[in-house]
């Protein structure tokens, strides 16, 4: 609270000066985690009035030297809160140091320039994966949730018990799904392969501090794994999740969790590939793929990454990986979340992705081949809105996957897919000051950083860099360059404006930070307005920047907002791992 009381205050004074100087108030926007020396570097200015800024200075910060002058961008208009808007790009100063930007009567942030401004990031971030650990919870030293669960919709009677305790609760309930769990743990297995030297050895498998001679990102993803298996028992077996929306009825700690009637035992919902209970509507589910497709690039990802860790368990993977294969082609379709009282689930509703990421990561290169041209563009590219979760996991996973492993017009056909899909989101973002394409629905965070990593992924596979600046944009957006200022991540950077009032039971209960989850990010205006059960707890201090385009309230009563997310969480760690693995480089 103390940073948002500084946040106001900072608020106040721009105010004040502007009116001092009979100017209109302005900001400067900046990534408050830094920039790196070689990268791109934009800040985006922002003002209440229409005229715009002619230039911009740099100064140290130390000395109080311009160390650099330049024009400002193109007047770009009004967006969201501000009347006027521009970018100021300062990416031929590669010196490093700390600084600051003016700008008229704005003035940023303190912010640094430096190849290690992106170190320890990617595992601050693994904090809240370790405190979402359902089982044994390293953070509260302490087990949860043992009694998982009680069998719905399965080949065996109903109520059977199923032994699936472990996993990540969802986010601040404790509902768990598959289909989000192995997302991320295929996330936290790539950032792993791809980006080895960016993860330190900090903290045993158990979550507790102590090095084990294993990077703590894979300790993270074996904790999924492990669970993984135990919703997929059997080869004929697949759970879709643990617990619905009858957790919503309050917070607690994960200890007490006693939301269905039979002591702190949870329903696990089998997977049919029929649609399942709703309340008094039911789900949209039309087959299997969708979640079973995400186990086999899961566990085919880790039975490559543990063949030299754990031969045994390399090759369980890789006969997991085929039986969830398998599963998946039981009935090719979506399977979506149930829900019992409230409407809101994980509607998704595309399945040839997660199809062609099995695929890919299996060696059918064929089939891949075939599922990448059912969806070239993930459908909400370009998209002004989209159901919850509609097109989950927000980008094409086996995309990726599938281009390493071609050659010639293959590896160009698939590659041109994500192009097509970055131009989509250029055309909307490439008119906003922001250069902000992503549509503001709930989770838009996660989105944006879904985003950042497939502009990351074009550009490390092409070499070509026309989509760089769209590619910082979003990772800038994450900490700070946005209309709010604030940071989307919970203590990062530790200096800057975070969440300090997420919608979470470990801050709200216990008064516990939960560092480094990625919070959902602004919405709609009129999502805000007509969401279920909303309202705000404390005066609102990013009141000068709301408006009917988007909201963010940094305050507990904000569910839609500033709720954390484990996988959203998941994919930020990819994200800041490429950008540690690249800060250095020329």
């Amino acid at each position: 609270m103390i940073k948002k009381l500084a946040c106001l205050l900072s608020v106040s004074i721009s105010i004040i000066s502007a009116i001092a100087q009979n100017a209109d108030p302005a900001w400067i926007r900046i990534n408050q985690l830094g920039y790196a020396p070689q990268g791109v570097k934009v800040a985006v200015w922002g003002s209440k009035g229409t005229v715009p800024v002619k230039e911009f200075v740099l100064v140290d910060s130390a000395t109080g030297k311009k160390v650099l002058r330049k024009t400002a961008g193109k007047a770009m208009g009004s967006y969201g809160p501000f009347a006027q808007s521009q970018r100021l790009d300062f990416s031929s100063f590669t010196k490093s140091g700390t600084y600051y930007l003016q700008a008229g009567n704005a003035r940023s942030p303190y912010f640094r320039i430096a190849k290690n401004v992106y170190d320890g990031a990617a595992d601050f971030c693994l904090r809240y994966m370790r405190q979402q650990r359902s089982g044994f919870n390293s953070f509260l030293k302490d087990s949860c949730h043992m009694y998982d669960g009680y069998s719905l919709y399965g080949p065996m009677p109903d109520s059977t018990f199923i032994p699936v305790s472990g996993g990540w609760h969802d986010a601040s309930d404790y509902l768990q799904y598959s289909t989000t769990s192995a997302n991320a743990t295929a996330h936290l297995l790539m950032a792993w392969r791809d980006f080895p030297t960016v993860f330190k050895d900090a903290h045993a498998a158990n979550g507790l501090a102590g090095s084990n001679g294993i990077a703590d990102v894979l300790d993270e993803a074996k904790w999924g794994l492990d669970w993984l298996l135990k919703m997929h028992p059997k080869s004929d077996w697949m759970f879709n999740q643990i617990a619905d929306d009858r957790d919503h009825a309050g917070m607690r700690i994960p200890k007490l969790d006693s939301m269905y009637g039979r002591g702190y035992e949870r329903p696990v919902y089998f997977i049919t590939g029929e649609p399942q209970v709703r309340g008094k509507f039911m789900n949209n589910t039309t087959g299997t793929s969708s979640t079973a497709a995400k186990f086999a690039g899961a566990f085919a990802i880790a039975s490559g990454i543990y063949k030299n860790i754990d031969k045994p368990y390399s090759d369980l993977m890789h006969l997991k990986a085929g039986t969830a294969y398998q599963f998946a082609l039981k009935k090719p379709g979506v399977t979506q979340t149930a829900s019992v009282k409230s409407p809101y689930i994980y509607a998704e509703d595309n399945w040839v992705d997660d199809m062609e990421f099995g695929a890919a990561t299996t060696g059918r290169i064929a089939d891949a081949m075939r599922y990448a041209a059912d969806e070239p563009v993930t459908p909400w590219f370009g998209e002004d809105t989209a159901k919850h979760y509609q097109w989950y996991p927000f980008i094409n996973l086996g995309h990726y996957e599938l281009a390493k492993k071609l050659k010639g017009a293959d590896r160009a056909k698939v590659l041109g897919y994500y192009r097509t899909g970055i131009e989509r989101v250029w055309k909307k973002a490439s008119q906003n000051a922001f250069y902000r394409g992503v549509p503001f629905i709930w989770c838009s965070n996660n989105l944006t950083a879904s985003f950042a990593i497939q502009c990351y992924w074009y550009r490390s596979l092409t070499n070509d860099k026309q989509f760089q600046q769209l590619e910082q944009a979003n990772f800038d957006w994450l900490f700070g360059c946005n209309p709010w200022g604030t940071s989307m991540v919970y203590g990062l950077p530790a200096h800057g404006d975070t969440p300090t009032d997420p919608h979470a039971a470990f801050t709200h209960l216990m008064k516990a930070p939960i560092d480094g989850g990625l919070v959902d990010g602004p919405v709609y205006g009129n999502i805000y307005n007509n969401l279920i059960g909303i309202q705000l707890f404390n005066p609102d201090l990013y009141a000068p920047f709301q408006s009917q385009l988007a909201v963010y309230h940094d305050d507990y009563g904000d569910y839609s907002t500033n709720e954390p997310t484990m996988d959203g969480t998941a994919s930020l760690v990819y994200l800041l791992a490429a950008f540690q693995w690249s800060s250095g480089k020329p």
